[in-house]
């Protein structure tokens, strides 16, 4: 199962870079996804990466909710937070973790740390004092 969800995965992002639903682009997708190196999963991963399904389905309307309050109130604040990477993720839920966070437009991820960090930008509203 985790096998599937992880040429899910790099199918998805070939798609997103290629934008190119052709049966010849699907084809080199699939291709390449198969050719890429796979890593090691542990028993949780399968637990884990539903969980990171559902959190892309939240992502969706957060994003447009975000996008909509950023044109009706100004966002002036900004910050530079660290957020800690959950214990025991492979590298294709880091790569989507790092996903949604950039998905959703108040905040980016500026750099992921090997330490097990995300570097994380956000706009904010400022506070009346």
């Amino acid at each position: 199962m985790i096998g599937y969800l992880n040429l899910l995965l790099r199918l998805a992002i070939w798609f997103l870079l290629t934008a190119d639903l052709s049966l010849a682009n699907i084809a080199i997708g699939v291709a390449i996804a198969l050719l890429l190196p796979r890593g090691s999963t542990s028993p949780g991963a399968l637990r884990d990466w539903l969980h990171a399904l559902w959190e892309t389905l939240v992502a969706l309307p957060q994003a447009y909710l975000e996008a909509v309050e950023i044109m009706l109130r100004p966002h002036n604040q900004e910050a530079v937070t660290m957020e800690r990477v959950k214990p025991g993720r492979t590298p294709g839920l880091i790569f989507l973790d790092i996903f949604l966070i950039t998905f959703t437009p108040k905040t980016i991820v500026l750099k992921y740390h090997e330490h097990g960090w995300y570097e994380v930008h956000r706009v904010e509203r400022r506070r009346n004092s």
